[in-house]
């Protein structure tokens, strides 16, 4: 019998005399809990000859200051436990009692030593629906410890964590049934059921939601703690984000119409102009449009994923090749047109935030779409392949660009190659999916190759970390099987 008392809890700890190499575990125990701190009474240091051992026992385990018990469980203790006979079916008796009511729940733990015929821990039967503490494993004999004591002292390894505020839609009047919800479901169910009204009810559904965007607009993009609006307007965003990549899926999935696609290109110019200042303003500030630079880029990431995803090379390919005409924007070109590169534009407020906040982020804006991509259908891995694909197609389409599409999420790239073009080992497969890059021949890649070796043209760099575009591509096995 060995009793211990803790801060807070006292503790008591009920086993059965087996054998002297059980005796000794016990005595180990019962020194190394009062070695962490546990002040432990053990009948073979405090009972002297002539004191009642069954008298101690009794009153142990019946003391109302005993607020944790631990029951070693050999295969004698559970014999004796079962059968209620000697020391320890006097103490079962009382301990099985205390069990089965609900405030002492939390007062009884068994210490497992031995297995039963199946191989699973053995408990006494009154125990058997309870969670025990498993020592079988010498080896594991430090971590089962570990958890003992976390037991002990009321400290367990997994916490609940603290309730977080509710979403910005629910605590501001931000309806969860959005005003883009009834054209959404008219839209996918015409998509899915390739009903003659889907591009009439695809366009409708990209215009509002077009329209709706204006709703987010910032401003005030000089006050230090801007950031926080532009995170939170993000974050408010992401349940219409999530109706149009159920739209993007669902065009990628069902839908074989070019007019769809030509949908999907028009809303990207309807939306592009969110990402300037337009011709009307009279006032503002370059981080005024941070937030929609983000929502915008995101929204073209995932149309593209998807297409590619569901091998729709030509589809993705008109995303990449036709330009874009964007009205209205006071933008760094004049030209009518821009090609998709227009889609990636520089947050400068999501930099301050993270120097601001002292995030110590190599980049916020990445973390930002990879927490956001779980739950959209699409793997992370799928989302960083199309902005590789993106970034090889900018400087194949304009090696002279400095600027061209600097890829956001590819810090997180390893080494590659992305799935689509480790299936470019097949020429046949490469033929089909070629059209993505714009090129007729592997051998239209070699020159961009060499100045990625050469360092005349410069990759992306992140602190320590650099773009490796040989790996990701897997360049050198790209068409050598049939």
């Amino acid at each position: 019998m060995v009793s211990a008392k803790a801060t807070p809890p006292k503790l008591l700890v009920s086993y059965s005399w087996t054998s002297e190499e059980h005796e000794q575990w016990v005595l180990r125990l019962a020194t190394e809990l009062r070695q962490s701190g546990v002040d432990v009474k053990l009948d073979k240091w405090d009972l002297r000859e002539g004191h009642d051992a069954l008298a101690f026992m009794e009153s142990m385990v019946a003391d109302d200051e005993i607020k944790k018990v631990i029951m070693i469980c050999d295969e004698k203790y559970v014999a004796k436990a079962d059968g209620r006979a000697g020391g320890v079916g006097t103490e079962t008796q009382i301990i099985s009692k205390k069990v089965y009511q609900a405030q002492d729940q939390s007062k009884f733990v068994a210490l497992t030593l031995a297995s039963d015929s199946a191989g699973q821990a053995l408990v006494p039967i009154y125990y058997s629906s309870k969670i025990h503490i498993d020592f079988r494993d010498e080896e594991r004999y430090g971590t089962s410890f570990d958890q003992l004591l976390r037991w002990i002292f009321d400290k367990p390894l997994h916490v609940r964590p603290e309730m977080g505020p509710p979403p910005a839609f629910v605590t501001e009047g931000v309806e969860i049934s959005l005003t883009t919800t009834p054209l959404f479901r008219r839209c996918m169910d015409a998509l899915k059921n390739n009903k003659a009204n889907a591009s009439g009810a695809l366009n409708e559904y990209f215009g509002r939601l077009a329209q709706e965007l204006e709703r987010f607009r910032l401003n005030n993009g000089t006050a230090p703690d801007f950031d926080d609006a532009v995170v939170k307007s993000i974050d408010e965003f992401k349940p219409w984000r999530d109706e149009a990549i159920q739209v993007f899926h669902a065009i990628a999935q069902y839908s074989r119409n070019e007019e769809t696609t030509t949908s999907v290109h028009r809303f990207l110019e309807d939306i592009a102009p969110y990402l300037h200042q337009s011709e009307a303003m009279s006032q503002w500030r370059d981080s005024d449009f941070d937030n929609f630079r983000f929502v915008v880029h995101e929204l073209f990431l995932y149309a593209l994923a998807f297409y590619i995803k569901l091998e729709r090379f030509l589809e993705a390919a008109t995303l990449l090749s036709q330009p874009y005409y964007v009205r209205g924007t006071l933008r760094r070109t004049q030209e009518p047109t821009s090609s998709f590169i227009i889609f990636r534009e520089h947050a400068r407020s999501l930099v301050r935030r993270n120097e601001r906040l002292s995030l110590r982020r190599v980049s916020l804006r990445a973390d930002l779409l990879k927490a956001r991509c779980a739950g959209t259908g699409l793997e992370f891995d799928q989302l960083m392949q199309a902005d590789f694909i993106c970034f090889l197609r900018a400087d194949l389409d304009d090696p002279n660009d400095r600027y061209g599409w600097w890829p956001e999420t590819l810090i997180y790239a390893s080494r590659g190659p992305f799935e689509v073009f480790a299936r470019c080992v097949s020429r046949a497969y490469f033929d089909r999916a070629k059209l993505m890059l714009g090129i007729e021949l592997k051998e239209d890649l070699a020159q961009l190759m060499e100045d990625y070796r050469s360092g005349s043209r410069q990759l992306p760099r992140w602190d320590y970390q650099g773009l490796n575009p040989f790996g990701l591509l897997g360049y050198e096995a790209m068409a050598t099987k049939k």
